[in-house]
């Protein structure tokens, strides 16, 4: 197929989404307003209302648009088209481990239910919708009893999955390369090397400016960062999507950050995102989830237990009960190597004609899953604003940390990265903790998971979500924490078992996001 023709294909593609989505018809409803105004003239209306749409700024919205459905997953080629699970995951292996492993979930996830005798789902009865409507913003008052419920499973148990990969191409004898076997990753994908990654992350180099460094030796951080404040303004102003997110490549103000991320993100909240919102509430208060369960205790151990964000519990209840009942969040699966779980209907097992998907999400939450969530309630205080944003965040970027794949952004790959530049930065580290049994990735994976929600200080950890969203990828996750065993190398040299290489990297409140990344990619 020759460059044209899959171009076309691509563009056509491109628009029978975009004419599906809710832009769209405001676009379209909004050609026909404009046919009343005074300066539409009919011998020149084509271009009349072109030019009434670019300035009212349709134009802009579109071009976001279009922008967001280039980042969300890609669009799939088209010609010949190869088997849908193929598009989602194109090694076969991958696949199989990732089915694999939501058996397992669906099982423990079944074996719940049945052991404590709790349904998937009720309805609820009309007083107790009644009571839970009248503390919706007060949920963190309440304890229910969630002693026999227990997480489906934690990063640990996931880790072993992930760590059990094997391609069945690729061979275990010497010629892969002894410095392989030296990590807990032994399959062969694609990875940057640290010469790769000076090139793709330019913009971190020591003699640009950054928000996130104490100081700089070409520019005082004051005067850097007012004038970077004032760019960050006319890229607000612009409501140009692709600008905001080239922009956050040198992080985001404080001041600017929730609405360049929301722009980014092309999350607007207009009345039908308020409207989306309060329906998935009404969900909420109607029916009740075994998976419910799941998520007060998630945010009771991880959230509530944080310093940081203890005080956002109402919060994450609303958003992570809603986020469960949204069927929209299923659009994610077209892309991601995982299909949704499904439950049957009583005495139906088998029976696909009776499949519905469960939760209805298609998203069992694990250990830690509401700490994606707490760190948007820093900047957003309205409900359905923080529950838009934290869905755009999942969809295109955290689905990716607990899933099997190859995808260079998922959380294989980033093992994978992550040993890779700690053996060829630090060989001498990486073999003495291989040797007394404290195995780097079993300390990070942890870290990487979350996508250091939980570990960094808050703000810190936004210096590092912004440039996910600058970048478009999670690769600095993994070059973060190489670059923390580092900076701590001395200390873990002097180390003789896993619990005291453990403690050494127990905090990383104290840590400096920026510096640490700037010196591993451009100074070593």
């Amino acid at each position: 197929m020759d460059k044209d023709t899959e171009l076309s294909l691509t563009i056509t593609q491109l628009v029978r989404r975009l004419k599906r989505s809710h832009l769209h018809a405001q676009m379209e409803r909004q050609a026909r307003d404009c046919l009343h105004q005074p300066e539409i003239q009919l011998d020149s209306l084509k271009e009349d209302v072109r030019g009434f749409l670019r300035s009212s700024g349709w134009e802009r919205k579109l071009q976001n648009a279009v922008h967001r459905e280039l980042h969300v997953g890609g669009l799939p080629p088209s010609l010949p088209a190869p088997p849908p699970e193929h598009l989602k995951e194109p090694l076969a292996y991958m696949r199989k481990a990732q089915a694999s492993w939501e058996r397992r979930i669906l099982k423990s996830l079944n074996s719940m239910s049945t052991e404590l005798a709790v349904p998937l789902a009720r309805m609820r009865p009309a007083a107790e919708q009644q009571e839970l409507s009248n503390k919706w913003n007060e949920m963190g008052t309440d304890e229910p009893d969630l002693s026999r419920f227990r997480p489906v499973y934690a990063p640990k148990d996931f880790l072993e999955v992930v760590v059990a990969l094997r391609s069945p191409n690729h061979g275990s004898g010497e010629d892969i390369g002894a410095e392989s076997h030296w990590g807990l990753i032994r399959v062969p994908l694609d990875v940057k090397d640290v010469t790769q990654l000076r090139g793709a992350y330019a913009e971190l180099s020591l003699s640009a400016g950054q928000l996130g460094i104490d100081d700089n030796a070409h520019i005082h951080p004051d005067l850097f960062e007012n004038d970077y404040v004032d760019i960050g303004k006319k890229v607000l102003a612009e409501q140009d999507s692709a600008a905001a997110q080239q922009y956050s490549r040198r992080g985001c103000p404080t001041g600017l950050r929730a609405d360049l991320w929301a722009l980014i993100l092309n999350s607007v909240n207009q009345s039908q995102d308020v409207m989306h919102y309060e329906q998935l509430k009404a969900g909420v208060l109607q029916h009740d989830l075994l998976v419910d369960n799941l998520i007060y205790k998630d945010v009771k151990l991880a959230a509530s237990n944080d310093d940081y964000y203890f005080v956002f519990e109402d919060f994450l209840y609303q958003v992570l009960l809603c986020f469960s009942r949204d069927a929209a969040v299923l659009e994610h699966f077209k892309y991601n190597s995982a299909t949704p779980p499904k439950s049957y209907v009583r005495g139906k097992e088998g029976d696909e004609d009776c499949a519905v998907v469960y939760p209805p999400n298609g998203v069992v939450p694990f250990h830690g899953f509401s700490m994606y969530v707490a760190p948007l309630c820093f900047l957003y205080n309205e409900p359905s604003k923080l529950y838009s944003v934290f869905r755009e965040m999942y969809t295109r970027y955290f689905f990716r940390l607990h899933s099997v794949s190859s995808a260079r952004s998922g959380i294989v790959s980033l093992c994978l990265l992550f040993e890779r530049l700690l053996q060829t930065h630090l060989p001498q580290l990486f073999y003495h903790l291989r040797q007394i049994g404290a195995q780097p990735l079993r300390i990070a994976f942890k870290w990487m998971v979350r996508a250091f929600s939980g570990y960094l200080c808050t703000d810190q950890l936004l210096f590092l979500w912004d440039r996910i969203l600058g970048y478009d990828t999670l690769e600095p996750i993994a070059v973060l924490a190489a670059a923390i065993f580092a900076f701590r190398a001395e200390n873990l040299m002097e180390v003789t078992c896993l619990a005291s290489a453990e403690a050494v990297l127990a905090d990383l409140s104290t840590l400096k996001v920026m510096p640490l990344i700037q010196i591993f990619l451009f100074a070593t």
